[in-house]
Order: structure tokens, then C-alpha cells, then sequence
């Protein structure tokens, strides 16, 4: 019998979802809460994903901001993110038991920045403004020591230096913007001091090169993340960047506009570093039960990294 379902091409990018860096934040709180009972507490969501915040949170994880929220006798652990040095000398003068789940491709950049700071450098981060990577990595300087740029004009803004300068950037921007920023930072500056091999991770050129090599063609393409992921807006930015004539970034299958996707006869499918690939799964399972699916995947890279987890977990 003939399926009645009208047929869609799905290009399914790979490397995708999770990230090396992510896993060992995920692990780390599990292997507190193992180590030391519920709850424990985590400074920041561990990483930007609902689901994944709320499984911990089912787990007995309780999600601060201030660390004042910690009672004494509790661990707290810092998320993938990285925080700033005033974070880390809080937890220190409380006698916190602190356990610190920073990606080291983050703590690179912070090494980095303080070093830079050390030799007398100003430093230029390009990032985006609040977001706690940027938060995190400005704090590991006195205040005025790191400039922010976000894009070509405020390199422009930025004041003629008093000393010597180095940049450093946020790990999960745009390649393709990034480049051009720091072209015109180069450009004015052109004794700019640079790290050996750039800031942005592996794991964030990997998926955006993913992207670009599916979407070229699509009707639609799907980033699964959610919107408090940098790393997952930038995918979908990407995709259309590469040629997908619409884009869009879905928490979940729960949360699809089933019109916007029944439109389309070839859809790219991607997620976001702190994206499990259970929700992946689920919202293929979704479409499959409406169309009939012709899955390509698309493979541009494979990923072997693997971080391990704090040797010490109390510090």
C-alpha cells in the first residue's frame, strides 16, 4: 500500500548537538550530586538548554545567580561558561566547596587574557554584550583593562590605544562575522596581538561548517537549541548565510510550527552544542509521522575530543 504521506528530504548535518565541553559540564554535575547528595547548587544554568536544566533540576541541581544563594555547608558549581575572577574569590572567602565546570577552550581564553594583562596589553574581546562567556572572560581584568567590540562599527568607536593591544573573542561566534571584525581590527590596528590559534572552539566551526554545506538548496532549516544558546542563534544565522530559504530555531518537537515545516519538500536539520540528541530524535519521530522522510546525512567532520572531569572536584 502506497504511504499517503507527502515525502520530505531531510539533510541531517553532521557533527551536530552536544560538544565536548558540554558533556564534561553536564557530567560534573552529576558526578557532584553523586559525590555529595542533593541538592547542589550551579552558578548559571550549566549550559544554555532547557531540557538539560530541567533533568538536572529533577536530579535535586538548584540553578543560582548569586552566590549568596548557597548555603554554607553545600557545593556550588560554576558553569561551562566561565565566570569572573570576583566570582571565584566570593566562593573562596565563603569557604564554598567549589567545583568549576568552565570548558577549558573558555579557561584559554581567560589564561590568555590574563597573561595579555600581565604584559601590559589592553585587550579587545570581540563577543556579545551579557552574555555570560563575555561576562566572564571581561572579568578577568580590572575594569577598562578589556574592551568589547560586536561588530565592524565598534572597532571603529574604539580610542586610539595608550599602549600595547591584543585581542581575544567569545568561543561561539559566527566564523564568518568574526572573520571580517577582526580583519578591520587588524586593519587599524595592525601590531594587534593575537592568540596562536583562534578562540573560537572547534565544536562552534564544526556545526557552522555543517550547516553550510547542507543548506545550500533547502526550503527550510531547523536549528534545535534554545535562544539563550549563542552557538545555536549563530546556526541559524548560517543557514540562511549559505542559502536556506528560511531558518528557524526550535526548543523542541513540542514547540514546531508544523505549518511553516509541512511547506517545505527539503528541510536541513542541525543543533546546537548544549542540544541533546534525544530532541533530534523526537522531532524527526514527529515528522516522520506526517511525511515520509528521506534522510541524507551530511557529513563535513568527525569529532573525537573528549574533556575529562575535574581531577579534584572540591577546590
Amino acid at each position: 500500500m502506497t504511504d499517503p504521506k507527502p515525502p520530505v528530504t531531510v539533510r541531517l548535518a553532521s557533527p551536530r548537538g552536544f560538544c565536548a565541553g558540554v558533556e564534561r559540564a553536564i557530567r560534573t554535575v552529576e558526578d557532584t550530586l553523586a559525590a555529595y547528595g542533593a541538592p547542589v547548587y550551579v552558578r548559571h544554568e550549566i549550559v544554555h538548554n532547557t531540557h538539560v536544566v530541567a533533568r538536572l533540576s529533577a536530579m535535586g541541581a538548584k540553578f543560582i545567580e548569586d552566590l549568596d544563594d548557597v548555603p554554607a555547608d553545600r557545593p556550588v558549581v560554576f558553569s561551562a561558561h566561565g565566570a569572573p575572577q570576583s566570582a571565584h574569590a566570593e566562593a573562596a572567602a565563603r569557604k564554598l566547596v567549589k567545583i568549576d565546570a568552565t570548558c577549558p577552550l573558555v579557561l584559554k581564553v581567560h589564561t590568555q587574557t590574563r597573561r595579555h594583562i600581565a604584559a601590559g596589553r589592553k585587550v579587545v574581546l570581540i563577543g556579545h554584550r551579557g552574555h555570560p562567556e563575555v561576562v566572564g572572560t571581561m572579568g578577568q581584568a580590572p575594569e577598562g583593562a578589556v574592551l568589547l567590540v560586536e561588530t565592524i562599527a565598534d572597532v571603529a568607536a574604539l580610542p586610539d590605544p595608550d599602549g600595547p593591544l591584543a585581542y581575544a573573542t567569545q568561543t561561539t561566534l559566527s566564523v564568518d562575522e568574526t572573520r571580517d571584525i577582526l580583519a578591520a581590527l587588524k586593519e587599524r590596528f595592525p601590531d594587534i596581538a593575537g592568540p596562536a590559534r583562534e578562540d573560537i572552539c572547534y565544536a562552534t566551526s564544526n556545526r557552522q561548517q555543517a550547516v553550510k554545506a547542507s543548506a545550500a538548496g533547502t526550503d527550510l532549516f531547523i536549528v534545535i537549541g534554545s535562544t539563550t544558546s549563542s552557538n545555536s542563534v549563530r546556526l541559524v544565522e548560517t543557514a540562511r548565510g549559505a542559502g536556506a530559504k528560511d531558518a528557524l530555531l526550535l526548543e523542541d518537537a513540542g514547540s514546531a510550527d508544523w505549518a511553516r515545516i509541512d511547506a517545505a519538500s527539503v528541510i536541513g536539520l542541525s543543533a546546537g552544542a548544549s542540544a541533546p540528541e534525544i530532541l533530534v530524535e523526537e522531532f524527526l519521530t514527529a515528522l516522520a509521522a506526517r511525511r515520509t522522510l528521506r534522510v541524507e546525512t551530511v557529513e563535513t567532520a568527525r569529532e573525537t575530543i573528549s574533556f575529562k572531569s575535574p581531577l579534584r572536584l572540591a577546590s
